[in-house]
């Protein structure tokens, strides 16, 4: 299972993946139910947005090669979290490889659906 996997690489605190509808979402790692939840929440909510920007730049520029969008990261000063399709996870920045990880969810989510279904 791709969280598990996600959750053995160094620095990763926590995976999660959740339902586009809102309605449901597992998680592994080290953090609790109410933080997985607002997490699943958070993450739904910028993967939304980040598929209207990318429509809204379509306009634009029909060809630019943004659509469909793939997923998202935001780094803070410790940590940082990175989302492909419906899957995130939560990273420590001085102890994991950002690429590392991406390079896995890219990997293991390729072939996931691009709809917000």
């Amino acid at each position: 299972m791709l969280l598990a996997e996600l959750v053995n690489q160094p620095g990763v605190i926590a995976a999660g993946e959740y339902s586009y509808r809102g309605d449901r979402f597992s998680y592994k790692g080290e953090i609790d139910d109410e933080m997985a939840r607002m997490a699943a929440i958070m993450c739904r909510a910028t993967s939304m947005s980040e598929h209207m920007q990318v429509g809204m730049l379509e306009q634009f520029c029909p060809d630019c090669g943004g659509s469909p969008p793939r997923g998202w990261i935001v780094r803070g000063p410790m940590f940082t979290v990175c989302n492909v399709a419906n899957v995130f996870a939560f990273l420590h920045n001085q102890a994991a490889s950002l690429n590392d990880v991406m390079a896995l969810m890219q990997r293991r989510l390729a072939d996931a659906p691009t709809d917000l279904v």
